[in-house]
């Protein structure tokens, strides 16, 4: 069989485009975070992960700058040989000071640090256990191990301590879970299941992707339950609260050490260029010193939690300022993305595999940014969208 076969009988996303319900790669014309300009036409953006809203913030643009200025556009190796620049270590000691641990290492993308950690982690005789609702890229670092890879229910630790005492007592055990969820807003259970992993000798990685800008004063999942010492791995990207593109994982510095010379994600690629080194920093020196940014966060994602409920949405269990409004089927689904877009709100839809069958939802997610009235208007639209197609009453 041609190996481009399966391309030709990928037809659905062309059927949703003729349908003029295809709701991905939708090019931008400019943003300014909570606006966004698609085709001539402004549009508020409630789908957005630049949580802080540091994207434009003239601090942050003038590091940009600066990193371009001084260092140029790309580090032109990677970090085990040519590409480490002082900056790389000096963002990873602040790294490791703000979350609460020994060292961090700094990798180009937030996926190449699972995938490269957990790879390098994970042998043939350990097992590396993971909530069903992890990211992708979670997924995947387990399928790039030696390992054997084990799922617990969503954020159920009856189930994973089911799962960890079928385990050979003598393997090792790697246990790992979203901080804050992406799709569903909810956050791992950490103070049930800190006790649990101690029990069965299994070390434990948070993901804090969603979690760092957000939870525990920005410092992420572990901070905000007071378990900073208890959590082995803390993981963070750069590509959301702090305004870039990247990502870096900190715990003790024997395991960082190890890391730093198995990953084969950091090893292959290519460094972390300056003008986004420059950049995190900069968002760095704001969360630690304009601590109004992430209690402003919280204020707009409560008001659009309240709101959206009042309304009759069925926003799930989310906790956070991420709040999904779950419809339940792809077609209506689509659907409502296209009602709400051409009213002006963009939102981003979820269906499956992205969240499990019958599940399909709009993720939405705010910043500290938004304004008052672009967050009452975001609440106007929805109510009339979703009486007009049924979705309330």
């Amino acid at each position: 069989m041609d190996v481009f076969e399966k391309c030709g009988r990928f037809t659905i996303a062309r059927e949703a485009m003729d349908a003029g319900l295809y709701p991905y790669f939708i090019p931008l014309d400019d943003t300014e975070g909570t606006e966004v300009t698609v085709s001539g036409r402004k549009v508020i953006m409630i789908g957005s992960n630049n949580y802080l809203g540091l994207t434009t913030h003239p601090k942050v643009r003038a590091a940009a700058i600066q990193g371009i200025e001084q260092y140029g556009t790309s580090c032109t190796g990677s970090r085990f040989l040519n590409g480490t620049l002082k900056l790389h270590m000096d963002l990873e000691e602040r790294l490791a000071a703000f979350v609460g641990k020994e060292a961090a290492l700094v990798f180009s993308t937030g996926m190449q640090v699972n995938l490269g950690v957990i790879s390098a982690l994970v042998g043939p005789n350990d097992y590396v256990i993971i909530d069903k609702d992890n990211h992708a890229s979670i997924v995947d670092g387990c399928r790039l191990s030696m390992g054997k890879m084990k799922r617990f229910r969503h954020n159920d630790l009856n189930h994973l301590e089911m799962v960890l005492k079928k385990l050979p007592a003598d393997s090792g055990k790697l246990v790992i879970v979203d901080g804050v969820f992406s799709m569903g807003g909810d956050i791992a259970k950490l103070p049930e299941l800190v006790p649990i992993c101690q029990r069965y000798g299994a070390r434990i990685y948070v993901d804090d992707a969603h979690s760092l800008g957000v939870l525990g004063n920005g410092r992420g999942t572990a901070a905000h339950f007071g378990l900073t010492d208890e959590v082995d791995l803390i993981m963070g990207t750069f590509s959301k609260s702090f305004a870039s593109i990247g990502g870096f994982v900190a715990g003790d510095s024997d395991i960082i050490h190890y890391i730093q010379h198995h990953a084969r994600s950091l090893i292959f690629s290519a460094s972390l260029p300056a003008p986004n080194v420059m950049t995190v920093m900069a968002a760095l020196d704001i969360m630690e010193t304009e601590p109004h940014h992430v209690e402003q966060l919280w204020d707009n994602g409560d008001k659009m939690l309240v709101g959206l409920k009042e309304l009759g949405f069925n926003t799930g269990n989310t906790e956070t300022p991420i709040i999904p409004v779950i419809i339940g089927e792809p077609e209506p689904t689509f659907l409502t993305w296209r009602l709400l877009f051409e009213r002006g709100l963009y939102t981003n839809p979820v269906v499956s595999p992205g969240v499990p069958a019958g599940m399909s939802l709009l993720r939405t997610s705010y910043m500290a940014n938004h304004t008052e009235e672009q967050l009452d208007c975001a609440l106007e639209i929805m109510a009339d969208v979703g009486r007009q197609l049924g979705l309330i009453a």
